[in-house]
């Protein structure tokens, strides 16, 4: 099947799944349907292949920013699924869904202005995708707590309609943001860390504002777990922690590659 068409399936099997949870979602029902699991791991299932064949370009590997945000979304949305067998997610995922199209369908439709990199080592591999799956548990946090955030607000108000009504309780949905903190900062260590040992001029001048950023990342989301356990750090604050440094994270990758690959590439 060409690739343009398995896209347009992918994508078509992910908005049909976030439509059925918004529908489940205005019914208020709690659950999980298998619906939408079902619609979602037949996404997945394209979504991978299309990965697969973007990223490895004639025994190369292509990191353009179009095809690296498609796989990172693979990552988020595989990640949010497992989760669902011991924690109630499944309101990230719409979110999520329509955002996975949108990546799907731009990393097969669009060209890759990145050069594709060969012999690739063991070390930048683990750098590689501990970066990845650091990026994939902290969007996910960062969706988090933008619920967390939306249910406080809501519950100061004493206001338990709407979306509060098939959420969690705040506590538990508190436990859940600061599981896929520790998650995302371990691995975002490993990133950092293996930067340091097996990446070339790791603070060269094209890697070193990604590589003070995701530091500074990550230094906030080590103070946030700090005060967390030792200072009982709660809702707002920790909302405010977990999206500023997102959003260091998401400018330290994507706002590199961003200038790099769509904006110098055509000056």
């Amino acid at each position: 099947m060409p690739a343009t068409i398995l896209a347009l399936i992918a994508a078509m099997l992910y908005l049909t799944a976030t439509a059925l949870q918004i529908l489940h979602i205005s019914q208020q029902r709690r659950q999980t349907d298998i619906k939408v699991t079902v619609l979602g791991i037949l996404a997945l299932g394209a979504h991978a292949w299309l990965a697969w064949n973007n990223l490895f370009v004639a025994g190369a590997l292509d990191l353009g920013f179009y095809k690296v945000s498609a796989l990172i979304f693979l990552v988020i949305n595989v990640v949010c699924l497992l989760s669902l067998l011991r924690r109630p997610l499944q309101n990230l995922l719409v979110a999520l869904f329509p955002m996975s199209a949108v990546s799907v369908l731009i990393s097969t439709f669009s060209a890759s202005v990145a050069t594709p990199i060969s012999g690739v080592s063991g070390g930048i591999l683990l750098h590689i995708g501990s970066s990845i799956f650091a990026y994939a548990m902290l969007t996910l946090a960062a969706i988090q707590a933008a619920l967390v955030a939306v249910q406080d607000r809501h519950l100061k108000r004493k206001q338990t309609r709407g979306l509060v009504q098939v959420l969690p309780p705040l506590q538990l949905m508190e436990t859940m943001l600061f599981e896929l903190i520790w998650a995302g900062v371990i691995l975002l260590s490993v990133s950092i860390v293996s930067g340091f040992l097996f990446v070339d001029d790791f603070f060269a001048q094209s890697l070193v504002h990604k590589t003070v950023l995701a530091i500074v990342a990550w230094v906030l989301f080590s103070i946030l777990l700090w005060g967390r356990y030792q200072l009982g750090w709660r809702s707002q604050t920790a909302v405010r922690f977990t999206l500023t440094g997102f959003a260091l994270l998401m400018l330290a990758y994507f706002g590199s590659k961003m200038v790099l690959e769509l904006v110098l590439q055509r000056v």
